[in-house]
């Protein structure tokens, strides 16, 4: 159990969902600055989120894993919000789904073909490599 001194909230915002809204004593995330890590008290500031294993920290639960697909986060003394693109836990993910998007993304980025938009064929492999990564740890 965590030290409830040391808990902030944690709240996470996807368009479907509030897929995370709780107290938690730390969160590690990606923003395209690099890792970062949060915890109660951490200066606040606004960062641009790029895809990556979102970490959670002292839930009620225990620690916890997600993935996170861009999007926004706003860190306050006592509290973070982060507006996600979209977010999900290890048991949502369809690992046979994930691993033939890597597949599609792959093929796309060896093909050459000048019509290819490479960033986004890229942020396609990145997202199925997170997805991957999160539903093998489950199994």
């Amino acid at each position: 159990m965590a030290d409830t001194g040391r808990l902030f909230r944690l709240k996470i915002i996807s368009p479907d969902r509030i897929f995370y809204d709780g107290d938690v004593e730390m969160v590690e995330l990606r923003t395209t600055e690099g890792e970062m890590g949060v915890l109660k008290g951490h200066i606040p500031l606004t960062a641009i989120l790029v895809p990556g294993v979102l970490k959670i920290k002292g839930t009620a639960d225990g620690d916890r894993e997600a993935a996170l697909h861009s999007g926004f986060v706003e860190v306050m003394q006592d509290h973070v919000t982060i507006l996600a693109e979209s977010c999900e836990w290890p048991e949502e993910i369809d690992l046979n789904r994930a691993k033939e998007a890597q597949i599609r993304a792959e093929r796309r980025l060896k093909s050459g073909d000048a019509a290819i938009n490479i960033a986004r064929a890229e942020l396609a492999l990145r997202r199925s490599l997170i997805r991957i990564e999160l539903a093998e740890k489950r199994i």
